[in-house]
């Protein structure tokens, strides 16, 4: 397998990619230190509320993607590729910087979430613009039968700017106090962005337009309404919902559970301290970014099509069994715990499994909203409390008008919501034992020395070669499937739909949905019905065209 493009293709690669690493590096820096900056920008009291309300403005980012898509890959539609991501690396590389001396809410009170909400949405904006430009760029430089291989090396650089940024991160963290960290050490990796903003442009600058856009411009082919031919025009509108709910929302999911949400199952379920598991991850990804290249080199052979709906399917079929095996190995006592002795919490308030679902959405997005005071029933509480324990818990219908009934194996049962009762129940069952204090004697963390660093590193190499799967081929994909004169545009809006919106809000989805019924694997419930709808879709809907020219 021949992976190094020709000398003047080498170059246009080298350089969309290396841009769109910084740009990575700089959106996620905040998503690895959404649980430090749920404890700065947001009211103190609640850590379990400030991390979710941290997940949420973790999403805003995602959010606001499609609108970037929108504007931006109408600017490149009309006025060029080059140009327009110069635009946005230098939106993204500013609000990123800006973070770095963002005053805290200890500082300026509520002002402070708000600004960073402003920052974040930025971000999201530039991000919007960036993917479908430097996706473009390289298909439109690629020659017929490579647009796979070629684009794979895009599609490397949201895992390589991943691991750019845990490496930043975990570098400054291992060279100071966890207090100093979290009072102004966690500013470093925002602010040397300020570099890699520097060597994006100056890299960007030396780019010139798509000869493919150029000649098209130059027969006068262009669009001059790209969002109107894009969208309300039903062929291209059909095949765009199509790539949105038959490919890229599957996509988002699989991306951000392999990556992002395994993350935060080591560090925020498991309590694998975070050195272990940047190391784990990092290693992960390590080995599995090369596979985005033979994948997409591979989907020049057997089609994208294939490879894409595939890696839906194994995510759909493995995701509950992998993910229970991450927890027997990387905190065995937790495994037993819940095994011996399970946590049920009766209430009248127990709903069906969609309810639940949907309730435990409901329910996080008010709080983050409008933050309550106080926990507003006992049940409440009662999650709140099992929550900041790390106490997985069961929920199972109670008598009507009983009250709320916390039932831990081997103890007798507590009536109502009692702080003191719930912790003597839970200690005497063994609870306190699923983490022990680390060297620091204030950090506590699964024990070290009873992780099975082997297995878990499998395993999570098995989610980032999905991830391969399903993101290697996709760029490809999408540029085959719209015409150059709003290949930008149309490409764009359905990407940044299916991965900011359903995978960028996977994370506090799936974590409210945890929170909510206490079940540690609940959240895994919506990353698996999105890919299931994509298999589905997918397969019915969308053609494959590895084999055809890129449309005029």
């Amino acid at each position: 397998m021949h992976v190094s493009p020709p000398p003047s293709v080498r170059t246009v690669v080298t350089a969309s990619s290396l841009g769109t690493v910084f740009e990575w590096y700089d959106f996620y820096i905040y998503g690895i230190l959404a649980a430090t900056f749920g404890k700065l920008f947001f009211p103190p009291g609640d850590e379990t509320l400030a991390f979710l309300a941290s997940l949420g403005l973790f999403g805003v980012g995602f959010s606001v993607r499609p609108f970037g898509a929108l504007v931006f890959g109408r600017l490149g539609d009309l006025i060029g590729r080059k140009h327009t991501f110069l635009i946005t690396i230098l939106v993204m590389g500013c609000s990123t910087a800006l973070v770095g001396v963002l005053p805290t809410y200890a500082s300026i009170g509520a002002w402070a979430p708000g600004l960073l909400v402003l920052l974040r949405v930025l971000q999201g904006l530039a991000l919007g613009g960036e993917y479908g430009g430097a996706a473009t760029y390289v298909a439109e430089h690629a020659p017929d039968g490579k647009r796979g291989l070629y684009t794979s090396w895009i599609q490397t650089t949201a895992t390589i700017g991943l691991l750019l940024a845990l490496f930043v991160v975990g570098g400054i963290r291992s060279t100071m106090s966890a207090d100093s960290f979290d009072t102004w050490g966690w500013r470093l990796p925002f602010l040397l962005s300020v570099l890699l903003l520097i060597l994006s442009v100056w890299i960007r600058l030396k780019l010139h337009e798509s000869p493919v856009f150029a000649a098209m411009k130059a027969q006068g082919k262009g669009s001059k309404t790209p969002l109107r031919d894009s969208f309300l025009r039903w062929p291209n509108a059909r095949i765009v919902l199509a790539v949105l709910f038959g490919a890229t929302a599957g996509q988002g999911v699989v991306w951000y559970a392999g990556q992002f949400y395994a993350l935060y199952f080591l560090t925020s379920t498991l309590k694998v301290h975070w050195v272990d598991a940047y190391w784990l991850i990092g290693g992960a990804l390590v080995v599995g970014t090369p596979f985005f290249l033979v994948c997409g080199w591979l989907s020049d052979r057997i089609g994208r099509k294939k490879l894409i709906l595939g890696g839906f399917a194994l995510a759909a079929l493995t995701y509950f069994p992998i993910f229970r095996a991450l927890t027997a190995a990387a905190n065995p006592a937790l495994a037993t715990q819940m095994q011996q002795a399970p946590v049920v919490l009766h209430s009248g308030e127990r709903l069906n499994d969609v309810e639940l679902t949907l309730a435990a959405i409901a329910d996080a997005a008010r709080k983050i909203v409008l933050p309550p005071k106080s926990a507003a029933s006992d049940l409440d509480r009662a999650r709140q409390h099992l929550n900041g324990r790390g106490v997985p818990f069961t929920l199972a219908p109670g008598q009507a008008g009983a009250p709320l009934v916390l039932d831990v194996a081997g103890q007798p049962p507590v009536q109502g919501y009692d702080k003191a009762a719930f912790d003597r129940a839970l200690d005497a069952a063994g609870w306190q034992s699923i983490t022990v204090p680390l060297a620091d004697g204030k950090t506590r963390a699964a024990d070290p020395a009873r992780i099975d660093r082997l297995t878990v590193f499998l395993l999570l190499l098995v989610l980032v070669l999905y991830v391969t799967m399903v993101y290697g081929p996709i760029a490809a994909w999408l540029v085959e499937l719209f015409p150059t004169r709003i290949r930008y545009t149309s490409m764009s809006l359905p990407y940044h739909i299916g991965n900011g919106w359903f995978g960028g809000f996977l994370p506090l989805i799936a974590a409210s949905i945890v929170a909510f019924s206490g079940d540690i694997y609940s959240g895994l419930w919506y990353p698996i019905a999105i890919a299931l709808l994509s298999l589905l879709v997918g397969a019915l809907l969308l053609r494959d065209r590895h084999l055809e020219p890129m449309a005029d």
